[in-house]
């Protein structure tokens, strides 16, 4: 499904074109070294009452790949991919990097976007589902961000989110492709696929469309890679245990397949752009060791991380953003999400309450 432009000129859900002086990619950040791994955990937690100890355990994880996440220099990785992608085909704009977390962060970053000239930005999150810590939380960043800088700070625009565009869905298919090729023929028909995301409370979960988006995106990666049997689980959950979070946890999950007499088992974190801490940790530790207790045979998907099509996805996002009535290629039951968000958008619902994560990172 392609989709031209929006229903009317008037439309609230699309955003006029406009030109831009700049791209601000922004994510959640994390630490490089083991001296920066409790500041970093202290941000993250800064105003939730987390008990020391809490953040303790926590860094005991990131210990265990000595202090540093990957998620920053895979983010850089995947920006110097953009910066070459947008000087080849255009349009020929500089790439910013900004975190929510750590260093660099946005506020930071915005104030070298307004010492350096820039007057309107477009704003790559890295996050293809909708949801309060996964879309608004960083919307809300740049705003803060932009308000502390003041006079001569940018202006921001945010990229919609990408969950069924049709380049996200071949970049996972493909690599969804390459991982069931791992598991000899005479057993991959029998193999399950779990497909995970990153968990967060029922109560956010309701005040957004995570889970649809989530079960689309799951289906649309599915059927282009040529699977007709999969599951969606979570990974992650962490805060109160008296509240509720979507489910079911990939581990459970494992021994519900153990049970059925599954020997092979492919774990796709479509939720997630990039092998970070949580990914590697979740699904590559802990899982891991869960299947070989089970018995079974694990196979981890990569994440699009900097797969072309990833890459070509985020400049045609730009460019709907400079052209006039431009293709919003979308495919699946929803069509494209909006370019701005309503002022309701992915509320954080009830008492969701705050999370320290598994690993207290995500791309979300």
């Amino acid at each position: 499904m392609t989709i031209r432009g929006a229903t009317s000129p008037d439309d609230p859900k699309f955003d006029r074109s406009r030109s831009y002086d700049a791209v601000l990619v922004v994510s959640f950040g994390g630490p490089e070294g083991l001296e920066d791994v409790m500041p970093f955990l202290e941000n993250v937690t800064r105003g939730r009452n987390i008990p020391r100890e809490r953040l303790e355990e926590v860094a005991h994880h990131y210990e265990h790949f000595a202090g540093v996440s990957p998620i920053n220099e895979r983010n850089r990785v995947l920006i110097r991919a953009l910066q070459a992608e947008l000087q080849n085909h255009g349009p020929r704009l500089p790439v910013y990097f900004g975190n929510r977390n750590w260093h660099p962060q946005v506020a930071d970053t915005v104030r070298q976007m307004g010492d350096d000239g820039v007057k309107r930005a477009i704003v790559f999150v890295t996050a293809g589902f909708s949801c309060n810590s996964g879309c608004r939380q960083y919307r809300e960043d740049v705003v803060r961000a932009a308000e502390s800088v003041g006079e001569g700070a940018p202006e921001f625009d945010k990229l919609r989110v990408f969950y069924n565009h049709p380049r996200f869905v071949q970049a996972n298919a493909e690599n969804l492709q390459r991982a069931l090729a791992q598991i000899p023929d005479g057993r991959r028909d029998r193999a399950r696929l779990a497909f995970t995301a990153h968990s967060i409370p029922d109560a956010m979960a309701r005040r957004s469309a995570y889970e649809k988006q989530l079960q689309e995106a799951c289906r649309l990666v599915a059927e282009a890679a040529g699977v007709k049997r999969w599951d969606l689980v979570y990974q992650s959950r962490s805060g109160p245990s008296h509240v509720p979070w979507l489910g079911p946890d990939v581990l459970s999950h494992l021994e519900d397949l153990a049970r059925q007499g599954t020997r092979d088992v492919v774990v796709d974190p479509i939720g997630f752009i990039s092998d970070h801490i949580e990914v590697l940790w979740d699904l590559d530790e802990e899982a891991r060791i869960k299947a070989g207790e089970l018995g079974m045979n694990l196979i981890r998907v990569p994440t699009v991380d900097t797969h072309p099509e990833f890459i070509t996805m985020i400049r045609e996002l730009i460019l709907e953003r400079v052209t006039p009535n431009p293709d919003r290629r979308a495919v699946g039951r929803y069509g494209p999400n909006h370019d701005i968000c309503p002022v309701d958008c992915c509320l954080i619902g009830g008492s969701a309450g705050r999370r320290v994560g598994g690993s207290a990172e995500t791309d979300r």
